[in-house]
């Protein structure tokens, strides 16, 4: 994703990237309360095993754990309670068509501020398999062996 001057990055799904293979992305608004928004712009929240699922012509965000604001008062928010992706109604009807297909989920890729509002990239991925995986592992290995090899002749 190419970010924007206006847009600032919180926080990176990097295993979601590893662990499947991301066929398509979206940017979604995210439905929050006032404290839970205090939070995640302080960076208080963690969404390493969370995913999107659609109920009801709807997109809810579920495992994304937002910490409790500290100064809000006792009318605080439910740290686990799932959270309400903002998407037009024909983007929503064709993801329902994709993820019904085999294989694909939604995944949170990324959260990031822009222009002020908490803003979610949600990717449409399918499970990569454990081989799929090591030839990964194994090509970054011998990238960072070439770029490791051309410094030292650089010198």
């Amino acid at each position: 994703m190419s970010i924007p001057e206006h847009v600032k990055v919180l926080s990176l799904n990097r295993r979601a990237r590893f662990d499947y293979s991301v066929e398509e992305s979206l940017e979604c608004g995210i439905e929050l309360k006032g404290s839970e928004v205090k939070s995640i712009k302080e960076g208080r929240f963690s969404f390493p095993d969370s995913y999107a699922d659609l109920k009801d012509a709807q997109v809810w965000l579920k495992n994304f754990h937002v910490n409790e604001y500290v100064y809000s008062s006792v009318f605080g928010h439910d740290p686990d309670r799932p959270k309400r992706l903002l998407l037009h109604r024909q983007e929503i009807k064709r993801i329902d068509r994709r993820v019904r297909e085999k294989g694909y989920t939604l995944i949170p890729l990324s959260v990031y501020l822009k222009k002020g509002l908490v803003k979610v990239e949600l990717g449409l991925c399918k499970g990569k398999k454990s081989f799929d995986k090591r030839a990964v592992i194994k090509e970054r290995d011998l990238d960072r062996e070439i770029r490791r090899d051309f410094k030292s002749r650089q010198w």
